[in-house]
């Protein structure tokens, strides 16, 4: 199949709907080529273009290329018409600093929040109170993610990289001594 084949629309030369089956195209052509035949009185540029539509049509692989060149074409055309989409600007951006800030405002809006729910708490504002802890737990899991970020991006030789285990224990020791200290304030309201 020819690139300008994409251009010529087959469906319309054989007077066919795109969703025919392939039994259905033969019977259009026979019918088409006995109406159109040159020896019959039929237009010899007619039939030219009714034997090429069959050539594409008639052929299950070839056709689905056909259509699948259309849907392609069609696509371009559109994108063309439609001016392209800006990447939405983002507010932090996408380093280890961005991250930490991202983190760090999850994180205390969280504790905001718990302390807010500590402090007006009613019987019934218990799943806010649950919401908050998982909040504040999240910012704790967006913070270590930001910290694995920034150590990826370290150089091999860094000492940080090399002492993974340090980076961890002592992100998990102030992650574990921070939750025991907004426990103490939590309970002293």
């Amino acid at each position: 199949m020819r690139p300008s084949d994409a251009e010529k629309n087959y469906y319309a030369i054989l007077g066919a709907a795109e969703d025919v089956s392939q039994d259905e195209i033969d019977r259009i052509y026979k019918r088409l080529a006995v109406q159109h035949h040159p020896d019959r009185g039929g237009d010899a540029e007619d039939m030219k273009a009714i034997n090429e539509a069959y050539r594409v049509l008639g052929n299950e692989e070839t056709r689905r290329a056909y259509d699948l060149r259309r849907q392609q074409k069609s696509i371009e055309t559109a994108s063309a018409l439609v001016p392209p989409l800006s990447p939405p600007s983002a507010i932090l951006p996408d380093t280890a600093l961005g991250r930490f800030l991202g983190a760090l405002f999850v994180l205390l809006g969280g504790l905001l929040l718990l302390f807010l729910v500590r402090i007006y708490y009613i019987r019934f504002m218990w799943p806010l109170f649950l919401l908050a802890i998982f909040v504040a737990l999240f910012g704790v899991w967006k913070l270590h993610e930001a910290m694995v970020f920034a150590r990826k991006r370290l150089r091999r030789s860094h000492a940080l990289r090399r002492h993974v285990w340090a980076q961890e224990s002592a992100f998990w020791s102030i992650a574990c001594l921070g939750a025991y200290g907004v426990y103490l304030l939590i309970s002293a309201i």
